[in-house]
């Protein structure tokens, strides 16, 4: 009985331990999205971060509801190498365990097992139980191995996403002199036609391909980066990428002999790749709605007008610009809701605009009265 309890344990803790290596290759090592979804982090981050989103969104304070949304990503990477730590711990225990008449003095229960293994893995072995033979002594030099190495890797996956999100939040923190906090499209192309400012519209859709680069590989490969909040108000690096991509979509769409038109149409296209794979990643169920209405449309042909922009306004450009809008905007809108992002003028959410809004019922007596 007891040689039957010894060998489950050993396959027990085997099992486990190749699905934490393979869980950890995946979600750490490997430096592209992984092809299987069926791993911790998804399976923990997401319904956790519904949870702490509804929490954190009802309190009546601005700042307090940011500072709990900020909090959360930090939190949920201690939160997952606590969880493979734990899982290398209890793998190891029950090998441990399968061999424990190995040890002086010998394991006497599971709890002594998991014991030798924590402080095996830290490594903060006090010598109260001891391998005296083959099995025993390696299984503890490849754990003492396997805790040097995981704290390799949690120092370097640190190192790689502060790396990430640093270099995320400089462009972010750089579009505010353009296009405002949060960010708007319009806005961006009327600074940019503004006296002084030659070049400074290409220059910003060459900075932001290359950003969009830059998230396609990094978020995509770590995607707990998503939740990193900016520390800046009103900001939020899903509004900043949708104000640039509209621009270059109001650009290509509506006006005529503009030089940064080459610069937003290469914009477009490596912002819609990082649309796509993104919505691979949260598995969107994606729409082409434009999602603004024709009347924004036209007050922003206005303004730009207004700012010396030779526009074209009529219902062919129109319909061109919510063609090109809708490969994107359904994608945008659902994850600034899902991050709860501030609300931008034409991404996030538009339940605040008149036309969004459902009437509201009269009381019984107003209706009464009427």
């Amino acid at each position: 009985m007891d040689e039957a309890i010894d060998v489950a344990a050993v396959i027990a803790g085997s099992l486990l331990l190749l699905v934490t290596f393979y869980d950890l290759f995946q979600t750490v090592v490997l430096p592209r999205p992984a092809v299987r979804r069926a791993r911790l982090a998804p399976l923990v981050i997401r319904p956790v971060w519904r949870v702490w989103r509804w929490m954190s969104l009802r309190s009546s304070r601005l700042e307090r509801s940011e500072a709990s949304l900020a909090a959360f990503a930090p939190i949920s990477l201690i939160f997952l190498f606590f969880i493979w730590a734990l899982a290398l711990i209890l793998s190891y225990g029950l090998i441990l365990f399968g061999f424990r008449d190995q040890f002086h003095p010998v394991l006497i229960d599971f709890p002594d097992a998991f014991y030798v293994s924590a402080s095996t893995l830290v490594p903060l072995a006090y010598g109260d139980f001891v391998p005296e033979q083959g099995i025993a002594r390696a299984l503890i030099v490849i754990e003492s191995a396997n805790g040097v190495a995981f704290a390799a890797l949690a120092i370097t996956l640190l190192f790689e996403l502060y790396g990430s999100f640093r270099s995320r939040e400089e462009a972010v923190v750089a579009l505010d002199a353009l296009a405002g906090a949060p960010a708007s499209a319009v806005q961006l192309l009327e600074t940019a036609a503004e006296p002084g400012m030659d070049g400074a519209l290409k220059e910003t859709f060459g900075e932001w391909r290359a950003w969009s680069s830059m998230v396609l590989e990094s978020h995509l490969a770590y995607p707990v980066l998503v939740y990193f909040r900016s520390s800046h108000d009103n900001e939020a690096w899903i509004n900043s990428f949708g104000a640039v991509m509209d621009s270059s979509v109001l650009v290509m769409s509506s006006m005529r002999d503009e030089p940064s038109a080459g610069a937003a149409k290469l914009m477009f296209t490596i912002g819609n790749h990082l649309v796509e794979d993104l919505a691979w990643i949260f598995q969107l169920t994606l729409t082409q709605d434009a999602i603004i209405e024709r009347s924004e449309y036209t007050a922003a042909i206005a303004r730009l007008r207004a700012a010396g922009y030779q526009v074209i306004d009529g219902e062919e450009h129109w319909q061109k610009f919510a063609k090109m809008r809708g490969k994107y905007a359904s994608a945008l809108n659902q994850i600034a809701t899902y991050l709860a992002a501030p609300p931008a003028p034409w991404v996030g959410d538009r339940s605040y605009l008149p036309h969004r809004q459902r009437p509201r019922r009269r009381a019984p007596a107003q209706r009464l009265a009427s």
